[in-house]
């Protein structure tokens, strides 16, 4: 299978999942501002006309996107990994954590915030709403290591998202002690830490190569 990516981007927690299985997969680099696949100059927009990762191509050669859904595909195409649930209400407490961490936390609250183009009342009005959201993941994490009651998908795309808060001042994670906690725990999980170091070389690489266009 190929996994188009960015460096750091929220494609990141598909490549932890795909370690945590041990499988194999083809890593396929985006650049996020001119969407040109670093592998061999292709126009990632032929393959996702949104120019949006994750992107996933199977090996049956289907096409498959939005960050949930391949993170579930990952999930169930790995079961020995056990990174997914039985079905049930396990299942939907699955898609709800995929869901909140997709909507409240990574659309609704980092995109903005990360948004350069954004004016600073916008970003204001958007703390205001999204904080309460880190306050109630706080709550929950209380006397938890995981979302669920194993390590999931979910996990890996919220260490994901809670990654951004190094390029989101206003949000100081030591306001959120289980919150802190929980991600310097799963930081240290092997599949993250080394899809995170893999990922961190490749963004840095990214950075000179923006530098040396401009």
């Amino acid at each position: 299978m190929d996994l188009y990516f960015s460096p750091l981007a929220c494609s990141l927690a598909t490549r932890i999942a795909l370690y945590e299985a041990g499988a194999e997969a083809n890593y396929l680099e985006v650049d996020p501002k001119t969407k040109v696949v670093q592998n061999d100059g292709s126009d990632f927009r032929q393959v996702n006309p949104l120019g949006l990762v994750p992107t996933l191509r199977t090996d049956d050669g289907l096409v498959l996107t939005e960050n949930a859904a391949i993170l579930q595909y990952v999930a169930d195409r790995f079961p020995q990994a056990g990174i997914s649930t039985g079905p049930g209400m396990d299942r939907s407490r699955l898609h709800q954590w995929l869901c909140f961490i997709g909507t409240e936390l990574h659309k609704g609250l980092f995109v903005p915030l990360l948004d350069k183009t954004a004016p600073p009342e916008m970003k204001t009005h958007v703390l205001g709403k999204g904080l309460s959201r880190l306050d109630y993941l706080d709550n929950y994490l209380k006397g938890r290591e995981f979302l669920l009651d194993h390590f999931s998908v979910a996990d890996a795309y919220l260490v994901t998202i809670i990654n951004w808060t190094m390029a989101t001042p206003p949000i100081e994670l030591s306001k959120w002690p289980n919150v802190k906690a929980y991600y310097e725990r799963l930081r240290a999980r092997p599949s993250i830490a080394k899809a995170s170091a893999d990922e961190f070389k490749l963004y840095q690489a990214e950075l000179a190569r923006h530098k040396a266009a401009a």
